[in-house]
C-alpha cells in the first residue's frame, strides 16, 4: 500500500481525538468549533469508524492487482481475515488489560496505524509478477491450512473461555499463540524468495498472464467482425487512400501498409469508444453502471448480503425470544462462519472456472440456496434452529464477498476495481436497512404487541383499553417470546435468497460463453 499512508490519517487523527473525549478532556480539544459536543462525537465516531474502509480497498485492490490469476482465493483470504479481526482484537486486548474504554480508544486509534506505516512501502501491485507460476498453487493451500487452522483455534479458545474459569497466565497465552499462527504465512514470500529462480527482467516483460492474453484476443475477434464499420470510417477519414500494386516497389508497398495500419487502428478506436468496453475490459463505474450484469449482481447482493446481515443484526433478540441466553457463543459461532465463508467461497468459485470454465456466480446461486434452507429450518420451528440459521447465514454471508467481488474483477476489469468494490459493498447495507429495518422489525412489533395485550388481558380482565395506549407506547414492556417472533420473517427471507439465487443463475447465463473463453483458453 504505497498510498496507505494517506489512509491512516482518517483513522487515526478522528479516534486521537474521540481519546480525549472519553478521558473528559474534551475541553482541551475542539475539533469542529461551530458544532455542539455531541455531534461532534458522532461526527468523529462516524469518521474513524470508516476510516477501515480505505484500509480494505488498499489491501484488496494492492493484492487483486498484484496476483489477476488468482483472484478468487486473494479475496476470500483478505476479506476472511476482515471478517475474522474482531476475535483477534478481542484476544489481544484481553492479554493487554486495559483499565478503561478511553484507553482502548487509544490503543484501537494507534496499534492499526503502526502496523499500516510499518508496511505502507511494502504491500503494493507488483507489476512484475502478473505470471501464474507453479509455487502459487502450493503457497495458497498453505495460507488456506493456516486460515483453517485459525478459525478452529479461536473457536477453542472461545468455547474455553465461556465454559471454564481460567487462570489470567493461560489467558495471556492464547494472543501470543494466537500472533505466532497468524504471522506464519510470511513463510511463503520468505521461501519464494531463497528458493525460486527468478526470470530476467527482459524475460518478465515478455510474459502476458493467461486470462489477459485470452481476454485480448478474445475482443480482437469481436473487432474483426466490425470491419465493415471500420471500413467506413477508413473511408472517411482517409478519402484519397488508394490500394497500391505490386509494381510500384517495396518501399510504396510498406508505406501504404503503415498508413493502412494506421487508419484501421484510429478507427477501431472510434467504434470501441462509441460502443464502449466489452466484457473483461477496464469499465469505469459510470460505464458500469450501465451494463445490466452490473446491476443484476448488485440487487442479487441486495438480497442476498442483505439477508445474512439481517439475521446477524437481530441474533441478540432471536436468543431473547427463544429464552435463550447463550448470545456470545452464538455471535462466536457467526463470526468463525463468516470467515469460513469467506475463505470457502474463494477457494471453491475459484475450482469452478479454473476446472469447468464455468461462471464464478454459480457458487453464489449454490451459497444463496444454501441460506434459503437454513432460514426455512428456523421458520419451521425444529431442533438446533439458533445454530443451524447461524451457522448458515454466517457462512453465506462471508461467502458473498468473495465470490462478488471476484467476478466484478473479472467482468469489469481491475483498473477501476477499487470504485467498483465499495460501490458493491452499499448492498449489504441496503438490503439490511430495508428487511431488517421494515420487514423485521415490523413483524416483530406486531407479535410483541399482541402478546402484550393478552398479557394485559389476562391481568387485568377484559376492561383494559385505557391501559392500552401505556402498554404499547412503552418499549420495554414489547418483547416478544417464542418461535413465532421471528419465524414469519426467516420465512420471507428465505424467499428473498431464492429470487436472489434466481438473479445469480441470470448471471451465469449472461456470462456463461465470457467464462468459457477466458477460462477455456487458460487451461489449455
Amino acid at each position: 500500500m504505497s498510498h496507505l499512508g494517506c489512509y491512516t490519517c482518517w483513522g487515526v487523527p478522528e479516534c486521537c481525538w474521540l481519546w480525549p473525549c472519553l478521558a473528559h478532556r474534551h475541553a482541551q480539544v475542539s475539533f469542529f468549533a461551530f458544532v455542539g459536543d455531541d455531534l461532534q462525537l458522532c461526527i468523529l465516531i462516524f469518521v474513524g469508524q470508516n476510516g477501515s474502509t480505505y484500509y480494505n480497498t488498499a489491501a484488496l485492490v494492492s493484492c487483486v492487482q498484484s496476483f489477476p490469476e488468482r483472484r478468487g482465493p486473494v479475496v476470500g483470504i483478505l476479506k476472511g481475515f476482515v471478517g475474522l479481526s474482531g476475535a483477534i482484537w478481542t484476544q489481544i486486548i484481553a492479554m493487554i488489560k486495559i483499565p478503561d474504554q478511553a484507553s482502548l480508544i487509544f490503543i484501537i486509534a494507534v496499534g492499526p496505524a503502526m502496523v499500516s506505516f510499518a508496511l505502507m512501502f511494502i504491500i503494493r501491485p507488483v507489476e512484475s509478477y502478473r505470471q501464474s507460476r507453479s509455487s502459487d498453487d502450493s503457497g495458497f493451500m498453505f495460507i488456506y491450512s493456516i486460515c483453517l487452522l485459525l478459525a478452529a483455534y479461536l473457536m477453542g479458545v472461545l468455547l474455553l473461555e465461556n465454559m471454564l474459569d481460567l487462570d489470567q497466565s493461560i489467558i495471556t497465552l492464547f494472543p501470543v499463540i494466537l500472533i505466532i499462527l497468524i504471522l506464519l504465512p510470511i513463510i511463503v514470500p520468505i521461501l519464494l524468495v531463497l528458493f525460486s529462480d527468478p526470470k530476467s527482467p527482459d524475460e518478465e516483460a515478455l510474459l502476458e498472464p493467461p486470462m489477459l492474453a485470452a481476454t485480448k484476443s478474445m475482443h480482437v475477434v469481436e473487432e474483426i467482425s466490425t470491419t465493415s464499420s471500420a471500413k467506413h470510417v477508413v473511408n472517411e477519414k482517409h478519402p484519397n487512400l488508394e490500394v497500391h500494386t505490386l509494381s510500384e516497389g517495396p518501399r510504396d508497398v510498406f508505406r501504404f501498409q503503415a498508413r493502412l495500419w494506421q487508419a484501421v487502428t484510429t478507427a477501431v478506436k472510434k467504434i470501441k469508444r462509441k460502443n464502449g468496453p466489452h466484457r473483461g475490459e477496464d469499465f469505469t463505474l459510470s460505464q458500469a453502471m450501465a451494463k445490466a450484469d452490473f446491476w443484476i449482481m448488485f440487487f442479487s447482493l441486495v438480497m442476498g448480503a442483505g439477508s445474512g446481515l439481517t439475521v446477524i443484526n437481530n441474533m441478540g433478540q432471536i436468543c431473547q425470544s427463544l429464552g435463550d441466553d447463550n448470545v456470545n457463543v452464538y455471535i462466536s459461532v457467526i463470526s468463525i462462519s463468516n470467515f469460513l465463508g469467506r475463505v470457502a467461497g474463494g477457494y471453491f468459485s475459484e475450482v469452478i472456472v479454473r476446472n469447468f470454465a464455468y461462471p464464478r456466480i454459480v457458487a453464489l446461486a449454490v451459497i444463496q440456496a444454501m441460506m434459503s434452507l437454513g432460514l426455512s429450518y428456523y421458520a419451521l420451528g425444529l431442533v438446533g434452529q439458533i445454530y443451524v440459521v447461524a451457522i448458515s447465514t454466517g457462512f453465506g454471508y462471508g461467502a458473498h464477498w468473495s465470490i462478488a467481488l471476484a467476478a466484478a474483477s473479472e467482468l469489469f476489469g481491475l483498473k477501476n476495481f477499487g470504485t467498483l468494490y465499495n460501490f458493491l459493498t452499499v448492498a449489504s447495507p441496503t438490503g439490511s436497512l430495508f428487511l431488517s429495518g421494515v420487514v423485521a422489525s415490523t413483524i416483530y412489533d406486531y407479535y410483541a404487541e399482541q402478546q402484550a395485550k393478552h398479557r394485559m388481558m389476562q391481568t387485568y380482565g377484559a376492561s383494559t383499553n385505557l391501559a392500552m395506549p401505556y402498554v404499547t407506547g412503552n418499549n420495554e414492556l414489547l418483547l416478544c417470546e417464542g418461535n413465532i417472533c421471528f419465524s414469519l420473517t426467516c420465512a420471507v427471507l428465505a424467499f428473498v435468497c431464492l429470487f436472489a439465487a434466481a438473479l445469480s443463475l441470470i448471471i451465469v447465463h449472461r456470462t456463461k460463453r465470457f467464462y468459457g473463453q477466458l477460462y477455456g483458453k487458460t487451461r489449455t
